[in-house]
């Protein structure tokens, strides 16, 4: 029962973003979160309140004409009120007619902790781990201008 509940609690960060259910992906973080994309962006892992990492993620994302995020194959282990969550994960993002191809596609895991807060599950930590990133690379700063 609990591993399901934090299964919902990680999907609803991704299926948020491609929403732009910018609520949802919120209530999925705990107040600060060690968010970690070091493997992707070169920039160190660092503690970020959740409502910073939801205001750069609305003004990023929806720049794109669509965003899909596929996650599967969890592993997750619960110890009280503290749990590690490991996932795969698959990203299309999508801007059409753009120099260089319309689509960057990102590929990996991620290693997610949790605690629990008032009986439900927060995400407290989230490191992404590259595997192999495909198209447009220039995507990302294309829309970020």
């Amino acid at each position: 029962m609990e591993e399901q509940i934090i299964i919902k609690t990680i999907t609803n960060i991704f299926n948020g973003s491609d929403k732009q259910d910018w609520e949802l992906v919120r209530n999925s973080f705990y107040h600060e979160v060690f968010l970690d994309y070091f493997s992707l962006s070169k920039k160190p892992g660092e503690k970020v309140k959740s409502d910073e990492i939801v205001k750069g993620w609305s003004e990023f994302l929806p720049k794109f004409s669509f965003t899909h995020h596929v996650i599967t194959n969890f592993e997750i282990t619960v110890a009280g009120a503290n749990a590690v969550a490991f996932c795969k994960g698959h990203a299309l993002h999508h801007l059409p007619d753009a120099e260089g191809g319309d689509t960057w596609t990102v590929i990996g895991t991620y290693d997610f902790k949790l605690v629990k807060v008032s009986n439900e599950w927060k995400v407290n930590s989230m490191v992404f781990n590259l595997l192999y990133e495909d198209g447009n690379k220039s995507l990302p700063s294309i829309v970020a201008q």
